[in-house]
């Protein structure tokens, strides 16, 4: 399957680009370097990183951007969303610590950031690259009048495919006796990623298609997704999914991705002490000797 190299957008009455994500492009590479992902877990608060993995490529999910008002990451490699409702749901996070970085998100996101954001999509769309959900390449809605006049409307890519239908592409690796669905994982997001119910598993796809030697996780706690986000309150927490999904899709879905990822050669370590018994096949942090 092709994808669009670019899509198109209209704002303050000028069209822009945004280019779609290739691997091939070599200014996408990790060349070989571990890099951090960053979710949203409220373990994070609890996490002190070390100057070593301040050192490292960092991409963060959603608000956990906002950690670089408190630590100074020496490479932010990648932000990425794949939900447009959060951009309606965290605007402060947006307009105080977005000013350029990589931003990395789906058709829906942009068209809402163009609706609610134009300026900072006319000034920093050259940071900005297109990740597609392989079997539904529109994304996540956030508001269906919003997407009226979205450029793929009435495409091939409004259209959902099932899972199932990948299972002999190469580009993936589809589980398809897993229940009550199949569940996957992508070799290379230039030709889509696969969702789990969670931004942080489309932001490891993405590092391993950018060529990361491993891939630390951190935030990823799902145990606790009843409290606010590490960035939230009880007053502004935006609704989660997580809970329902936890077993039967999330926890199932990082194990098969640590397992190819690791025949890869690319280890995936969980330091999030709240879940480090759901996954079988992600390493756990590393023990620090006094």
């Amino acid at each position: 399957m092709a994808f669009p190299a670019f899509a198109e957008f209209d704002i303050n009455n000028q069209r822009i680009q945004i280019l779609a994500f290739n691997s091939l492009v070599d200014a996408q590479s990790l060349n070989q370097h571990s890099v951090n992902i960053i979710a949203s877990g409220p373990s994070v608060l609890e996490q002190t990183f070390s100057p070593e993995q301040l050192s490292r490529p960092t991409i963060f999910v959603n608000g956990s951007i906002s950690l670089q008002s408190q630590y100074d990451f020496d490479h932010v490699a990648g932000f990425v969303i794949s939900d447009a409702r959060f951009i309606s749901h965290q605007q402060d996070i947006l307009t105080s610590y977005y000013s350029g970085q990589p931003l990395f998100a789906t058709a829906a996101v942009f068209e809402a950031l163009a609706k609610l954001y134009p300026d900072m999509m006319f000034n920093y769309h050259s940071a900005m690259t297109l990740l597609f959900p392989v079997d539904r390449p529109w994304g996540v809605k956030a508001n269906q009048t919003l997407f009226q006049k979205l450029n793929f409307k009435n495409t091939w890519l409004n259209r959902k495919k099932p899972l199932i239908s990948f299972a002999s592409d190469p580009n993936f690796v589809i589980d398809t006796n897993h229940k009550p669905a199949p569940i996957g994982v992508s070799l290379d997001v230039t030709h889509g990623f696969i969702e789990a119910g969670t931004v942080a598993y489309v932001a490891a796809q993405l590092a391993f298609s950018k060529k990361a030697a491993a891939i630390h996780l951190f935030g990823i706690d799902l145990l606790n997704s009843a409290q606010p986000r590490f960035y939230e309150n009880a007053k502004n927490q935006a609704p989660s999914k997580l809970e329902k999904a936890i077993y039967e899709r999330i926890v199932p879905s990082f194990n098969l991705l640590g397992e190819v990822y690791q025949q890869h050669g690319v280890a995936v370590i969980n330091h999030s002490p709240i879940s480090k018994d759901l996954f079988t096949s992600l390493k756990p942090e590393p023990l620090k000797w006094l």
